[in-house]
C-alpha cells in the first residue's frame, strides 16, 4: 500500500505547489533563481513525470490531467488582480507536462523491460 501511496501523494503535492505558485500574489510567490521560461517547463515536467509514475496504467488520463491543469491554471490567472495569463506561458507549461509524461512513461517501460528480462 505505501509503495502506491507515496508517489501519488508526491504527484498531487507537486500540482498543489504549482497551483499555489501560479495563483498566489506576486509578492507571496515562491521564486527560484532560473528564468521563468525554464521554471514553467521544469515544474510541469516534474509533475507530469510524478503523475505518470504514480498512475502507470493511466498514461492517457495523466496526459489529459497535466495538460488540462496547465491550461486551467493559466486561465485562472485572469481572475487574480496582479497576475496575467499569456499564451507563451501556457505553451511552456503544456510542453513541460508532455515532456514529463513521456519521460515517466519511458521510465516505466524500461522498468517493465528489466523486470521481464530478469524472469
Amino acid at each position: 500500500m505505501p509503495q502506491k501511496l507515496i508517489p501519488r501523494i508526491a504527484a498531487w503535492a507537486s500540482l498543489i505547489v504549482i497551483a499555489y505558485a501560479t495563483l498566489s500574489p506576486l509578492r507571496g510567490r515562491p521564486t527560484v533563481p532560473v528564468s521563468s521560461n525554464l521554471e514553467h517547463l521544469a515544474a510541469f515536467a516534474v509533475s507530469g513525470a510524478l503523475f505518470c509514475l504514480a498512475y502507470p496504467r493511466r498514461t492517457p488520463t495523466v496526459l489529459i490531467l497535466v495538460v488540462g491543469s496547465a491550461a486551467l491554471l493559466e486561465v485562472l490567472q485572469l481572475i487574480t488582480p496582479d497576475r496575467h495569463a499569456r499564451i507563451l506561458d501556457a505553451v511552456q507549461k503544456i510542453a513541460g507536462g508532455v515532456v514529463g509524461v513521456v519521460a515517466g512513461h519511458a521510465i516505466m517501460c524500461v522498468h517493465r523491460a528489466r523486470s521481464w528480462l530478469q524472469l
